[in-house]
This record gives C-alpha cells, structure tokens and sequence, in this order.
C-alpha cells in the first residue's frame, strides 16, 4: 500500500488542494521581488562631482551661469557630458573661452561628495551611501551577499523541514523574511544594510523549499507536474509585479516595503495551512495525519480514510525503510559512474544558474526603459516555460538541455557585436535569450531528478541546487568586470552557457527510459527499456521537479 492509495480515496486534487495552491501564492510571488530587487534599489543613476563649495569666499562663481561654473569645474567626456567622478584640481578659466585643450588639464577625485540625476528614482542604494566610483562594486556585493544567504539557506531548511515539518519551518521563514526584510528598509549603514539582506535571503530560501513540497505532498501523482508549472509560473507572475512596483515606488526604502509586505498576509493565511500527512506519517504521528486527510475528504466531499490500521502499517514501512537507507552526500562520489554524474550536472547546474541571473541583472543598455525590459524578460517566461514541457517530449531531455543553453550563448554573442544604434534588434535577441536561459533552467529541474537515482536522489537535488547558488551568487561580480572590458562580462556569460551546454550532452537521455532506482543501476549498463507506466515519468520524478522549481 502506497501513500498514492489513500489520496485516491479522498480526492488527491480537489478543492482542498485547490486551496493549498492559493494559500501559498502571496509568499511565491514575494520571491522573484526579493531575489531580482537589486536591479532597481541598487541602481545607478546618473551623476557628477558636487562643485557647491568652490568658489564659494572669494567669488569666483559669483558672475557665472550654473553652465559656466560647470564648465570651468568639471572635465567632460566625449559626448559632452561632465565626467562623473573627477574633477579640475584648480577652476579652468579658460575654458569659458576654448575647451579645446580641457584633456591634458590636471584632473582629481571628487572632493566634496556628488550630485545626482533624481528624474528616475529618488533615492537608490547608490545615493544613500555614495556607492559610486571607487565603491561602485559594493552595489554588485549586496546582491552576491544575498544570495550567500540563500545558499545557506538551502543547506539549513533543507535539514529543518525533514526535521521539524513542512508547517512548522514555512512560519518560521515567513516571519524570518518578513522581519528582515522590512529592518534591511531602515539600516542606517551600509555594512548592517548588507548583513540584513543576508539574512532576508536566508529566509526566504525556507519559504521556496517549502511552499512547494507542502503542495507537492498533498496532491495525487497525475497532478504534480501542473503543479509545478503553476509554481513556476507564480515565479514569473512576481517577477512582472515586480517592475510595476519599482515604476510606482522610487524610492529603495520604501520599494523593499512593498515587495515585502505581502509575508504580512501570508502569515495570516499560515494557519489553514495543513501539515504534510506524508511527513506525519513517515514520523509516527499516525493521529494527527488521520486528521488532516479526514479535513481533506470532507472538503473534497470524499468519504473518510476507510482503516486507521492502513495508515498505521504505511507509517510503520516508511520509518523502516527510512532507517535502512541512510545515504548522505558521500554518495554521490563513491563509485566512478556517480562522480562522472555528480561531476556533469554540477557544471551544467552552475552554468545554467550564472546564464539565467547574468542576463536578467543586467537590463540596461538595449535603448529600452529599465521597467519595460525587466517587465518583458518576466513576460517572455511564460510561453518559455509552456513550451519547453513540449519539446522535452519531442526531442527529449538531452537535446533541449543542450540547445537552450548553446542558443542563448548565440544570443549572447550576437549582441556582443551588434552596434549599440540597433537597440530595437538587441532587445528582440536579448529578450529571446532571457526565454531559452529560462527553458534551461525548467528543463534541469525536470532532468536532473530523472537522472540520479531514487535512493540518493534528494542529496542529488541538495548538491545541484547548491551549485546553482553558488552560481547565481558569482554572476553580479561577473557584472562588474565591465569596467576592465565593456564586453568581458557578456563573453564570460556566453562561455559558461556554451560550456555547460556542451557538457549536456555528455549526459544519457532519460527519456522513456527506466529510471534507475539504486546507485547500482547507475553503474551498471543502463538499458532501453521503457518504462511501462507513464504514471513513472510523470509522477514520480515531477514530484523532485517540483520541489525545487519555485526555488529558482
């Protein structure tokens, strides 16, 4: 008798996992707010040294426009516009009369601060704190420190939800999420701003753990893979909201509010939030299971669990077999095949992470509003998502792994050469691209749980997603080498994207093939035989797939 067994005779998708899914939308769609907000609180808007103060006791400026001041004061660059981070060592009066030779004269840092353009945003991270010229590269830093946070995350909530239940650690990380995330809107410092940010992505890696496993676990083996297209798609839906919330709040306090504020309602709805009768099975905590799945049958008009002694005995199985299996992370490198696997998808996992996040925290400089581009790279996600479930069963896992990263790698470099005045044609392939790096990401999620086997299939999952933060914490700093080379950031992007595409296709295909079960079916020739039911696919390996899609 199989947990499947039971949920069949209470509906394993009725109206009571109607109301799971909606109950755990508002926290899913906080997510991408959170993980892509840098984009608009660290923004950098245009700026210049603030001249104010000079020429203020002796009168200098006292007969100059605000233009004249500006020229005599501050170097320009070739298209005119004031340099943003020197100035003249002395006023060049000279200049008024001939800027011609404004080049070979002595030039300093900014000596009392900077003046910003305030038309976009009021106040960013960037003009809080003077995160500009020789700091810029800390605007980049609180976005690799909050995925730090994530990452650690993964590794705790991943320990604490097996552990302490899927209910129990989903309040934990809605309050955790929502108490640091509105402190990190009144930090008076830069480094407190940080560490905060740090501990809001910690957070928020519980809610995307768990939110998903609770929906994963309270609905039947034909269903789990719409389940997963709907996270994922909650994950798109944030994203977009996510734009309309900068374009309405300019000001990065009050931004991080907003994107916050819907954990408020989320810890309201906690409470109807059932614990996952799974989990309470596999713990003997045989009563309080039987209660949930008796308030599922009698939402979804079902008749009650027919014996107690039925959830008594598969309680008892799951214990056991939780006690004979006891594999860990070792695992996964003890014997040849299984490294060459944990080898492969590591890359592939790192590659597709640092593609994805390198293209969607770099908006700018493709002639569109930063608003307008964030909105259409989350738009272009949706039909991404909805036809690469199309492809994989066409062209199988392999091929659609494999050609999703080497054609966003072609986007990529397409761009590298495309002269910045055809910025309508830019967008068209950098948005095409931002679509396939996320037709990557779907397919990973779907072809790594397929490829390793059942017993070690979670550590598996564990050491990919580790990867994929690790990744996605490296791709801001990748974004600040385009001040040694405007291309280098691009090219090391599309480099990651060929290389892990080409690793792809190392991998063996997984489609219509048994999947294996023990490490041994890994080492051993792995046949062609197809597995009968369809169910086997769909069910069983959607379900990892699911688990960790919305923790993109």
């Amino acid at each position: 008798m199989k947990f499947e067994n039971i949920l069949e005779e209470i509906d394993g998708f009725g109206p009571f996992q109607i109301v799971i899914i909606i109950l755990l939308c508002a926290p899913r769609i906080v997510l991408p707010c959170h993980f892509l907000l840098n984009n608009f609180i660290a923004a950098l808007p245009p700026h210049r040294c603030d001249i104010s103060t000079l020429g203020g006791d002796g009168g200098l400026f006292r007969n100059l426009t605000p233009e004249q001041r500006l020229t005599v004061s501050l170097p320009v660059k070739a298209d005119g516009v004031p340099k943003s981070c020197e100035m003249f060592a002395e006023p060049q009066f000279q200049l008024l009369a001939n800027s011609s030779g404004s080049a070979d004269l002595q030039t300093v840092q900014c000596q009392s601060g900077w003046v910003y353009d305030n038309s976009t945003f009021t106040s960013t991270l960037a003009t809080e704190w003077d995160l500009v010229c020789d700091r810029k590269s800390l605007l980049k830093t609180t976005s690799t420190i909050f995925f730090f946070g994530v990452m650690m995350g993964a590794i705790a909530f991943g320990f604490l939800c097996d552990k302490y239940g899927r209910k129990n650690t989903l309040l934990a990380s809605y309050i955790m999420a929502m108490v640091f995330g509105f402190s990190s809107a009144f930090a008076n410092s830069y480094v407190l701003f940080a560490v905060l940010r740090f501990l809001t992505g910690f957070g928020l890696t519980g809610i995307s753990i768990n939110s998903v496993v609770l929906s994963i676990e309270w609905v039947d083996t034909g269903h789990r893979s719409f389940i997963g297209v709907i996270g994922s798609l909650a994950w798109s839906a944030g994203n977009m909201l996510l734009a309309g919330f900068a374009f309405l709040v300019n000001d990065w306090r009050t931004l991080i509010m907003a994107v916050t504020a819907p954990l408020g309602f989320a810890v309201l709805t906690w409470w109807w939030i059932p614990e996952s009768a799974r989990w309470l099975l596999a713990h003997g905590r045989v009563d309080r299971a039987q209660y949930y799945l008796d308030k599922c049958a009698k939402f979804n008009k079902r008749q009650k669990v027919s014996s107690k002694f039925k959830l008594e005995t598969l309680s008892n199985i799951q214990i056991l077999e939780k006690q004979d299996k006891n594999y860990t992370y070792l695992d996964l490198i003890k014997t040849p095949k299984m490294r060459r696997l944990t080898l492969l998808t590591g890359i592939v996992w790192y590659g597709v992470a640092s593609t994805y996040y390198g293209i969607s925290l770099n908006i700018s400089g493709f002639g569109l509003n930063m608003y307008l581009t964030h909105f259409i790279y989350a738009a272009i996600e949706v039909p991404a998502k909805l036809m690469v479930y199309w492809f994989l069963n066409v062209i199988g896992r392999r091929k659609c792994q494999a050609g999703t990263l080497l054609l966003t790698g072609t986007c990529i470099v397409i761009n590298i050469f495309l002269p910045q005045g055809l910025w309508h044609v830019r967008a068209v392939v950098a948005i095409l691209g931002k679509g396939l790096s996320e037709a990557s990401f779907t397919t990973i999620f779907l072809y790594t749980t397929e490829l390793y086997p059942t017993v070690v299939r979670q550590n598996g999952l564990g050491y990919t997603s580790f990867m994929s933060r690790l990744g996605v914490s490296v791709a801001p700093l990748i974004l600040l080498l385009e001040d040694v080379w405007t291309p280098l950031p691009q090219i090391i992007i599309c480099s990651l994207a060929f290389l892990s595409g080409l690793v792809a296709l190392l991998l063996p295909e997984t489609l219509s093939v048994r999947l294996p079960e023990t490490v041994d079916d890994i080492e051993k020739p792995r046949g062609n035989e197809v597995s009968s039911p369809s169910v086997e696919l769909s069910g069983v390996f959607l379900e990892s797939k699911s688990k960790t899609d919305s923790s993109q």
